[in-house]
Parts: structure tokens; C-alpha cells; sequence
């Protein structure tokens, strides 16, 4: 293809569609001369441009068909990775149900969570109440046998106690017994000595006075 030629071609296609690529004209349809295919712009006019460029008419309509079909593969191209709004409204209403399910699957499993710390605090309950009673009951054996062992320890204590009362008053009595033997034993000292001295002194009354005599 000549540059004459090219540059007629582009002329006649701005001219005749200088919109047609645009995003707001991508899905418009226009009246086509072939029956069979959907052209997005118009093709009689386009070839009526390429003819009073200097163009036959087959060459014109050949050179139509060709830009169609590059254009028809384009929009193809363009529009293959779009989605529908039913395919969209799907995956939402799809996203929307996994949504839901994943909620309600967290729910489930914060109820169950839920239900488990409730079992397990329950069973610590339990525990530390048997714990509570063992420990009530262990205390109480324990303050029993420190009791026991009190009276025992004060019982004995107590026998001691009289043991050694026991023998302090035979100490006592045995004293009071000494004391009253050693009483006897000074009274009848005294008494000997009682004796002893008024032997003694009548004796030596009875010399003084016989000495008197003898003098006189």
C-alpha cells in the first residue's frame, strides 16, 4: 500500500468515525452494508470517503472490511476480559453467600469457643471446690491431731505435775518429820541439862554450905 493511499485511508476513517474507538462508543452499533455483521461505524459512508480519496470501489470496500475486521478483533480483544453485569451481580451475590457462610461459620465457632471456656471454667470451678474441701478437710484432721496431741501433752504434763507434788510432800513430811525428831532430840537435851546443872549446882551449894560449916 502506497503513503497516498494510507493517508487516504486514515483521512476517510477519522472522518467517517472519528469517535468510534472512545470508550462511550465501544458498545454503540450503526446501520452496517452487509447484513450479517455489526460494523461500530458507518461503513458506506466510510467507503464513499475512500472513493473520492481516489479509490475504486472495490478497493475502498475491501480496504472497509479489512479495517472492520481489525476492529470487530479489537473490540473482541477489549471486551473478552469485561464482565457482564449478570456475571457480575453473580460473583457478588456468590461473594455475598460466602460472606454469610464465613459469618455464620465464625459465629458457629465462637459459639463452640464460647461453650468450651464455659466447660473448662466450669471443671476449674469443680476442682477448686474439691480442692477447697480437700484442703477444709485436711485442715481439720490436722487441727484435730494437734488437739489430741495438746490434751495428751497437757495429761502428761498433769501426771508430772502430780508426780512431782507427790514428792515434794513426802519431802515436806519427811522434813517436818526430822524437824520434829530434832525438836524431841533438843527438848531432851535440855532437859538433861536441866538435870545436869541442878545436880551440879546442889552439889556446889551442898559443898559451899558444908565449907561454911567447917569455917565456923
Amino acid at each position: 500500500m502506497s503513503a497516498t493511499t494510507h493517508l487516504a485511508i486514515t483521512r476517510a476513517f477519522h472522518k467517517a468515525n472519528p469517535l468510534s474507538l472512545t470508550p462511550n462508543n465501544i458498545g454503540r452499533t450503526f446501520t452496517t452494508s452487509a447484513p450479517r455483521r455489526d460494523f461500530h461505524f458507518d461503513t458506506h459512508h466510510f467507503v464513499q470517503r475512500l472513493e473520492r480519496e481516489g479509490l475504486t470501489r472495490a478497493q475502498a470496500e475491501g480496504i472497509m472490511n479489512a479495517m472492520a475486521e481489525v476492529i470487530d478483533e479489537s473490540i473482541r480483544n477489549m471486551t473478552s476480559n469485561m464482565v457482564t453485569k449478570a456475571e457480575q451481580e453473580k460473583h457478588q451475590y456468590t461473594q455475598q453467600v460466602d460472606v454469610a457462610q464465613i459469618k455464620s461459620e465464625l459465629q458457629l465457632m465462637e459459639k463452640n469457643d464460647l461453650a468450651m471456656l464455659k466447660a473448662e471454667s466450669d471443671r476449674l470451678q469443680a476442682d477448686m471446690e474439691k480442692l477447697k474441701q480437700r484442703l477444709r478437710e485436711e485442715i481439720t484432721r490436722t487441727q484435730a491431731g494437734v488437739r489430741l496431741d495438746l490434751n495428751l501433752e497437757k495429761g502428761r504434763m498433769r501426771e508430772e505435775s502430780s508426780g512431782q507434788e507427790l514428792k515434794i510432800k513426802e519431802v515436806d513430811t519427811r522434813i517436818e518429820q526430822e524437824i520434829a525428831n530434832l525438836r524431841s532430840s533438843i527438848q531432851m537435851s535440855k532437859a538433861t541439862t536441866l538435870q545436869y546443872l541442878v545436880g551440879f549446882v546442889t552439889g556446889c551449894s551442898a559443898l559451899l554450905m558444908a565449907y561454911l560449916r567447917f569455917r565456923m
